[in-house]
């Protein structure tokens, strides 16, 4: 048997072996880079949804058959089959309707908050006012005696914005994700959304991100939430931005936003226009997103009934 010294000097020199190795493992790991982000898979063509009028309408008129919760959400929204003689296809139904002197998040407090199944109706007519094409067909119908908003449900998901960050996916295309983003923070900021997540942010197939679920929108206040998340803008939105009036927004969703809503949306486009003008020129692009659908040989948009 050794000695007590030399076994103190054997166990001392285990010790800074040991302290040694942990501080090399240590160097390595810091010098180490995190994995590239991986490619995603390349775009491909899929079927344009039907155009609006007809997506209208067969959210109005469609048979609704198989009902279930959907995977994700909080708003105990349903995904139910629609049924009419010409086409059968899924359909998102929201009836939420709360509201809370206060709101209590991780965020802070909210105060008079609402979420609500008309601001996706009113979020989608938005969207075509000002061209940004963007949010899925959203029309009002009742369900179970409730009224609540039937929005057409997207085919071809590739996957949501949680998926692609969490696998480090890379748009194949940067420029057109880039765009796209940009478009999804400003209209957020238009419509003061407070609820935008990793998990109501979609991809197709093709690379086209489409927002969701915009319950938890048209909050009251005059100034952007997040300003620098007003960057650049497509330049024909931005005309039609610019032309917004509270006549055609009392006409388009006067029904679902009211009074107030609507002059506090006006007053955040106007924070919008100022900034994108002091950015100059360079702030405007053009749109490379294709359009939606081809033009439909309908009879027209079917307004939703009158609330009783």
């Amino acid at each position: 048997m050794a000695p007590v010294h030399e076994r103190g000097r054997l166990r001392a020199g285990v010790a800074f072996l040991a302290i040694a190795l942990v501080l090399s493992l240590g160097v390595l790991t810091a010098q180490t880079p995190d994995p590239a982000p991986t490619a995603g898979p390349a775009a491909v063509a899929i079927a344009p949804p039907p155009a609006d009028a007809d997506i209208e309408r067969f959210l109005l008129e469609g048979k609704v058959g198989d009902t279930h919760g959907t995977k994700k959400g909080v708003t105990g929204a349903q995904r139910a089959k629609l049924t009419t003689p010409m086409l059968t296809h899924d359909a998102q139904i929201q009836s939420i309707d709360e509201f809370k002197r206060e709101f209590r998040t991780d965020r802070g407090v909210e105060f008079d908050f609402r979420d609500s199944w008309t601001f996706n109706v009113a979020a989608y007519r938005i969207d075509r006012l000002i061209g940004l094409n963007m949010v899925p067909v959203s029309v009002e119908r009742k369900y179970r005696s409730a009224p609540s908003a039937f929005t057409w449900w997207l085919d071809d998901v590739l996957m949501d914005e949680g998926d692609r960050l969490k696998k480090k996916i890379e748009a194949p295309d940067r420029a057109y994700w880039s765009r796209q983003t940009m478009m999804m923070r400003l209209f957020d900021q238009l419509i003061s959304n407070v609820d935008r997540n990793m998990g109501n942010i979609l991809y197709t197939k093709d690379w086209r991100l489409w927002p969701i679920d915009h319950t938890r929108a048209f909050r009251k206040n005059t100034e952007l939430k997040t300003p620098a998340h007003v960057t650049r803008c497509d330049r024909r939105v931005f005309e039609r931005l610019k032309a917004l009036d509270q006549p055609t927004l009392k006409r388009e969703v006067g029904k679902w936003l009211d009074d107030g809503q609507i002059k506090a949306l006006l007053a955040r486009r106007d924070e919008i226009v100022k900034k994108i003008e002091t950015l100059g020129a360079s702030a405007l692009f053009d749109s490379t997103t294709p359009p939606l659908a081809a033009p439909a040989q309908s009879a027209g948009p079917i307004r939703p009934p009158a609330r009783p």
